[in-house]
């Protein structure tokens, strides 16, 4: 038996955001499970994002910000889980 690799997809926004609502609605077709963060819970989040929403990472690595491309986030995703 093998152990699959539990990968970290994480979406960091805040309500109101048009581009967030964008990005999480490339997310939901993608398929692939993935966290919401609300950085205005949190103040360092807020300072670290609040010009850069939404930015999406995976496994803590930062991999957009501002638009989220669908075919190059299927891309990546297919080369790390190997489908």
């Amino acid at each position: 038996m093998t152990d699959a690799v539990v990968r970290r997809l994480v979406l960091y926004g805040r309500p109101g955001c048009h581009l967030c609502d964008e990005a999480r609605s490339v997310l939901e077709r993608v398929g692939e499970p993935f966290a919401e963060i609300d950085i205005e819970t949190d103040d360092a989040l807020h300072a670290a994002y609040l010009l850069r929403i939404p930015v999406v990472a995976l496994d803590g690595v930062e991999l957009f910000e501002y638009v989220v491309e669908e075919s190059m986030l299927r891309d990546h995703l297919g080369r790390v889980t190997g489908r």
